[in-house]
This record gives structure tokens, C-alpha cells and sequence, in this order.
């Protein structure tokens, strides 16, 4: 059951440090809407939902996340870029500058689970200075029941503070946004920003650590959606190459689009209740399901927006990634609870803009630890200030920003999992054919929909049994016939039409994943070694 009801209860937020504050406990989304229109800091759109502007920050802020450096994480964090160490007695002094920041205001509390499977379900409790943030958890997070309710104690706390400017020199912050994990106290503050995703994966980042270190399960930034025969696929993605779009399949029940934990029990289960999705270029005729989500109780951010309330998709003047929030019940098509056996098919997207990489290729499970190490994905032209070409860009495991271990760790673990379950990993290029960014186009959708259905149905293996083509510089096997996809497209060398142009640019791409991969060399197996591309 869902649970849309106001709640009665009031709680004091004393023993967090928080002071005579008006507390607003477990509003229903319906309320913290109104309350969000009625302070001016956002407005209904045309559908229904709540449309915001986060401010200054449309996105994470890598740079300015921290974890705290202690027992619990001293020798167990890979210390570095991504995971920046935080002094544990700074910290203790900085909560504290946070928590009176927030004493004596109105401020919106919300007791959450996440981890839908009941073995691993944490309790979390979000207390959030806007209505609108406090909305966002509503939706990202799972809902507990009233019964639930009853007796809830919360595990971890989530302080979130948009309105608190750091001081760096005196906080030890970068500058004046930050959010800090802090394993022994159980608590992620967020301040300076109102960018919501900070929210969500601040706990993500937690559950990376967690579930590894202590329940003997991989975490992972992935979709997940179950077929009618009970067989799960998974999609691992970087932002923007379809990660959500994909797994949100007429014909499968969707698990989850974003983060999810693979157990010893070989089942995956959601971390979440809901979706954030990309809405930049979105149409009901491509993605009917997402357009179709954006209603009342959904969250539009940074979107631009006429007289009438109508958004224009495709205005990016505030920001690239403009997003929606929505609970995964504004989905039809899910499975309840979010939870999958049996996984057989895991597919890497990568958005591809030199246009080299196969638009899907099947991996040996060297490969499939090599890619996963890589997380490869491009930026093109236009999204970053500077970028004139395309850019290969690497986030090990696919979401290097939320990973507190070494990537070798979950790769070994994704490894094993994938020998013992049988699962064929497939590579999805869902970025350019034709040429690179620029020259080329970008793979149609319903052809990348087609080569996905057919590798988990067993056509597209059926048709091409002992067949593929090895690639010559990135050695996958690429199928030379997929149901309901034109031959030519399956072929990168020949949808180029310029054979010299497109092995110069592989090798390029061959030469950038080798670069990369020398950080991890020393912690890699040769069986990973291998997976590596050839260059000239």
C-alpha cells in the first residue's frame, strides 16, 4: 500500500541538534506542492507537476563531496579525486554551525526505507529546509506504510540545508556547497546546493559501502526491468546514454531505472521508489511512459516553461540536464515489490560520439570487467564550455562519483556474479552511427529497442550462432544480422562509408580506453588485461 496520507504525529528533532523548529512531519506530496507554490518557490505546470529551479547548481558537484575519514572508512575507502577525505573533528564542528542554521525554522521531515528487498532494507530519515526537497524523497525514496510508521527508527539521517553557505577556510570545505557521508555517525549533510540528485546520491554513495562491506552484495548504478518468463535484465549507464529509457519496456515490468543491489541469493533489488529521468528532448512519441509520468507528483527541475504552463523539452538555457522526479507508480508497467530473479542479460550503454564501437556487440567476461572498469561513455560538443569534438569520458563501474571502494572490488564481484548466474553481458552503443558527433546521426531508438529485445528473447544469438564478426581493434563479437534491424546499421565500418577515416578514429578511441586503464593495471587479473582493444 501506498501511503498518501497526511500524517497526525509530530516528532522534535532536539536530539539532532535542531531547536524549536516548526516541524512538518510526513507531509503528503499533495501538501508540500501547495506549500511549495504558496512560498514562491515553484509553480504547476500544465500537467500537473510541481516545476522548480534547483539555483546555482543544476547538477552534482564531484568536488565537493566528501567522506569522513575514520575507523569505520580509514583503510577501506579508495582515498583520492572521488573520495575526499573530511576531518571526523571538523566535521562535529560544521554539523553543529549546520544543525543551528536550521533551528527555529519551519523545516519538512520524512521517515523512508530504501533497499526494497526486506534482508536489506534501511531505515532513513530526510529533514530538508525546503518543501520541494522534502517532495523529491518522497518520490525517490520507498514509502513506508502507516503500520510501518508505528514503530519506525531511522538508521541513517539525511540533513539537508540549500539555504547554509559554507565558509571554506573555516569548514573545511571547498567552497561554499558540500555533501558529507559520515559512516559512524550514519549521516549525509548536504548544504549550499539545491540541486536534489545530491540527495538521492548521497545515500547511493552509502549503500556502495554499505552493501559490499558488510552484506556480501553488489551495488550498482543500473536499470533493471523482468520479462513474463521471470528473467531479469540490467542496464548499466552513464547519464544520457538510456539507461532509464531503455528499461522502461512495454513488455517488461520495470524493477527500477537507476540503482539497484545484486545479492547472494542471486536476486537485484531496487534501491528506490521512484525515477529521475532526463527530460532534455523528451516527447510522448519516443518515450510515452516518461512523458505520460509527468503529472501531479512529479518534480520538472530547471525547465523552461510558457504562459500556459506547457514546457519546451528541447530549452536548455538553464541547464542541459533538466530532470524529472516521479514515485515509480506513475509508472504502469512495474514489478511490486521491486524485485527480480534469475538475471540473464546485463547490457553497458554507452553513448559512443566518435561513432566507432559496434551498436551491440557481445563480451567474453574479460571484456565485460574491462568495460565495466571503464565506464566509457563521450561528451559532445556543446555540453561542456570547451568542447568542440567529442571527448571519451570514464567513470569506473559506470558511476565512479558514488563508488567508495576500488573499482577492482565491484568489478571482481560483478565478475563472479555474472559466472555463477550464466548472464551474457552485452555492449550497447546508443550514441552516433554513420560518422562521429557532427557527421554522422545518432542511433535510432527503435533499433536499439530491437537489438535489446532480440539479445533477450536469444534471436539475435540464434541468428548468429557461431558467426559473429570479431572486431578488429575492440575484439567483441559483433552479430551480423539482428531481427528487425537493416544490416547496415549493425556494421560501424560500413555505415561510416569511409574505411580510413573510421579506422583512424577507432584507433584513437582504443588508444584513450588503454590510457585510461593504466590507473587500474596493477589490480587487474590477466583475464581483465585482455579485454583490452588493440592499437596499431
Amino acid at each position: 500500500m501506498v501511503n498518501h496520507t497526511q500524517s497526525t504525529k509530530t516528532i522534535s528533532l532536539e536530539k539532532y541538534g535542531i531547536k524549536n523548529a516548526n516541524v512538518r512531519y510526513q507531509l503528503s506530496p499533495e501538501k508540500l506542492q501547495q506549500t511549495t507554490i504558496e512560498k514562491g518557490q515553484g509553480v504547476q505546470a500544465s500537467s500537473g507537476a510541481l516545476a522548480v529551479n534547483t539555483g546555482e547548481f543544476t547538477g552534482r558537484s564531484p568536488m565537493d563531496r566528501f567522506i569522513v575519514k575514520d575507523d569505520i572508512t580509514r583503510d577501506r575507502i579508495w582515498w583520492g579525486n572521488i573520495n575526499i577525505p573530511f576531518d571526523a573533528n571538523k566535521f562535529d564542528k560544521f554539523y553543529d554551525k549546520v544543525v543551528n542554521y536550521l533551528s527555529e525554522k519551519e523545516v519538512f521531515v520524512r521517515d523512508s526505507f530504501v533497499c526494497a528487498d526486506e534482508d536489506y532494507k534501511l531505515n532513513i530519515r530526510v529533514i530538508n529546509e525546503y518543501p520541494w526537497s522534502n517532495m523529491f524523497a518522497y518520490n525517490m525514496f520507498l514509502r513506508p506504510t502507516d503500520a510501518e510508521l508505528k514503530n519506525f527508527t531511522p538508521e541513517w539521517t539525511i540533513v539537508n540545508a540549500p539555504g547554509f553557505m559554507a565558509d571554506a577556510k573555516e569548514d573545511g570545505t571547498r567552497q561554499h556547497n558540500f555533501a558529507i557521508l559520515n559512516f559512524e555517525k550514519k549521516i549525509a549533510l548536504i548544504g549550499g546546493t539545491g540541486y536534489t540528485g545530491e540527495i538521492k546520491k548521497g545515500i547511493f554513495s552509502a549503500l556502495n559501502f554499505i552493501l559490499p562491506v558488510f552484506k556480501n552484495t553488489l551495488p550498482m548504478h543500473c536499470s533493471a526491468n523482468v520479462g513474463k518468463d521471470g528473467d531479469t535484465s540490467i542496464f548499466f549507464g552513464l547519464s544520457g546514454t538510456g539507461k532509464t529509457t531503455l528499461s522502461t519496456d512495454p513488455d517488461r515490468s520495470l524493477i527500477g531505472d537507476d540503482e539497484h543491489g545484486w545479492t547472494s541469493e542471486n536476486t537485484v533489488f531496487n534501491f528506490e521508489g521512484g525515477c529521475y529521468a532526463k527530460v532534455i528532448n523528451l516527447s510522448q512519441e519516443q518515450e510515452p511512459k516518461i512523458f505520460d509520468a509527468i503529472k501531479e507528483g512529479a518534480i520538472l527541475e530547471n525547465v523552461k516553461m510558457n504562459e500556459k504552463g506547457e514546457v519546451d523539452f528541447a530549452d536548455t538555457s538553464i541547464t542541459q540536464n533538466t530532470r524529472v522526479s516521479y514515485p515509480i507508480h506513475h509508472i504502469e508497467n512495474i514489478k511490486v515489490p521491486s524485485i527480480g530473479k534469475n538475471p540473464k542479460n546485463i547490457f553497458f550503454l554507452t553513448a559512443d560520439a566518435f561513432g566507432v564501437l559496434p551498436p551491440i556487440s557481445k563480451l567474453t567476461p574479460g571484456q565485460a570487467a574491462y568495460h565495466f572498469i571503464s565506464g566509457y561513455t563521450a561528451k559532445v560538443a556543446g555540453t561542456e564550455a570547451g568542447i568542440t569534438e567529442p571527448v571519451p569520458s570514464f567513470s569506473a563501474c559506470f558511476g565512479a562519483p558514488f563508488m567508495p571502494l576500488h573499482p577492482t572490488k565491484y568489478a571482481e564481484m560483478l565478475s563472479k556474479k555474472m559466472q555463477d548466474a550464466g548472464v551474457t553481458v552485452w555492449l550497447v552503443n546508443t550514441g552516433w552511427t554513420g560518422g562521429p558527433y557532427g557527421v554522422g546521426s545518432r542511433m535510432k531508438l527503435k533499433y536499439t529497442r530491437a537489438m535489446i529485445t532480440a539479445a533477450m528473447d536469444g534471436s539475435l544469438e540464434e541468428a548468429n550462432k557461431g558467426n559473429y564478426h570479431k572486431h578488429s581493434i575492440f575484439n567483441v563479437d559483433q552479430p551480423r544480422i539482428c531481427p528487425n534491424v537493416p544490416t547496415e546499421v549493425l556494421s560501424p565500418r560500413k555505415s561510416w562509408n569511409n574505411d580510413e577515416g573510421y579506422y583512424k578514429t577507432a584507433d584513437k578511441l582504443a588508444r584513450s580506453f588503454n590510457d585510461n586503464f593504466k590507473q587500474f593495471e596493477d589490480n587487474a587479473n590477466d583475464a581483465i588485461l585482455a579485454g583490452a582493444p588493440n592499437v596499431k
